[in-house]
């Protein structure tokens, strides 16, 4: 893999309208920015385009609606750096407002999903986007796994280089296809059918994998445990030799709830009417024995439902790696949040921005944002 950094080209950008692919799709609730993190992380990029005298036109997505507006985000980044904001993604004025730019100028076009184009991956969508721009450059590693316009079309329109974030994502993930030992593996949250290959994959990979979350439920039914009202995937997922691995290691205690009733419970006690939500303390002080004797440790996707309340072993699971000497890479949009809530980043060796994006490198090494870079190259 060798992409084109951005960096490369200092001393040549002076002037040239650069279309640069954002990762910021942060979480908000009630109007407000719950997590700015991946707001920070495009940061360095965009000050090493406006030092250079580029023209940036910072194009993302926001939500899950077409009306979601990143007007919020370019109010936050606003704090950082000047960044004008327009309304739209695309109209007849927006060419105009382009062609005015000065250099070092940065504005921010809305919601790319406002347009159908980018999810359908219209191809005259991307040559619109194309049209804006000299150069394109993807930073927005959180989605390079999306085959959208602005992924996957627009580095085939545009010189397609790699941003600053981008590059630290693939330097610190590609650790784990040849990590210091002993390696931990710790795997949370839910969809088990997406993340059932990882859990393969490192287990001829890793010394030691942890399966946490709502993931775990499926490995207790197959085991013929109860698992009552808990979150499961449905479906015949083949577990049995998975289960006679050794590398395999789940949760041996729970928090449940019970209607109103939350109580811990060994996995062999759970009852018809429960729900599991979280790890128990036997659990987490195992994985924190293990932590500390790990060289290093991997992990996507919280061990609770935090959502729900349920953050208490992530976090205390979050603490013990970072007061930890190993080296650890931890990652999942959910994570990212508990992260910023703990004010732990500066803790860990790196936080991924990707949530799928991550599983799907790890799974296979390559990402379709990854290909149509390298393919334009070609």
């Amino acid at each position: 893999m060798n992409l084109n950094s951005i960096k490369k080209e200092a001393g040549k950008l002076k002037g040239k309208r650069v279309v640069l692919r954002a990762g910021l799709n942060v979480p908000i609730k009630d109007g407000n920015i719950v997590d700015g993190s991946r707001i920070l992380k495009v940061l360095p990029t965009v000050e090493f385009l406006k030092n250079e005298g580029a023209k940036i036109i910072i194009i993302s997505h926001i939500g899950r609606e077409k009306d979601d507006s990143l007007k919020i985000v370019s109010d936050e980044m606003n704090k950082h750096t000047s960044v004008k904001f327009y309304p739209k993604i695309k109209d007849d004025g927006l060419r105009g407002v382009v062609s005015e730019m000065h250099e070092g100028e940065i504005i921010m076009l809305e919601n790319l999903r406002s347009e159908a184009g980018e999810t359908e991956n219209d191809i005259e969508f991307a040559q619109y986007l194309a049209s804006l721009g000299d150069i394109y450059v993807n930073d927005a590693f959180a989605v390079a796994h999306r085959s959208h316009a602005s992924i996957v079309s627009l580095p085939a329109l545009l010189p397609p280089y790699v941003g600053v974030q981008f590059e630290e994502e693939l330097k610190h993930l590609t650790l784990a296809f040849n990590p210091p030992r002993p390696f931990l593996f710790i795997l949370g949250g839910a969809k088990f059918k997406t993340k059932i290959p990882l859990i393969k994959k490192f287990l001829d990979i890793a010394d030691t994998v942890f399966v946490g979350g709502a993931l775990s439920n499926n490995f207790f039914k197959e085991k013929g445990l109860e698992i009552g009202k808990s979150m499961y995937d449905d479906g015949d997922f083949n577990l049995g030799e998975l289960l006679n691995n050794e590398k395999l290691i789940m949760p041996c205690d729970v928090i449940v709830k019970n209607r109103d009733d939350i109580s811990e419970k060994s996995v062999n006690e759970i009852d018809p009417d429960d729900a599991v939500w979280d790890c128990g303390h036997l659990t987490v002080e195992d994985l924190k024995r293990r932590v500390q004797e790990s060289g290093f440790v991997l992990w996507n996707g919280p061990t609770g439902d935090y959502l729900q309340g349920f953050d208490k072993s992530t976090k205390e699971l979050l603490s013990a790696i970072a007061e930890s000497d190993t080296t650890s890479i931890i990652g999942g949009g959910d994570t990212l949040t508990l992260i910023s809530e703990t004010g732990l980043e500066d803790k860990f060796t790196f936080v991924s921005t990707g949530g799928g994006a991550m599983l799907d490198f790890l799974a296979d090494g390559k990402l379709v944002g990854i290909d149509a870079i390298e393919n334009s190259q070609k």
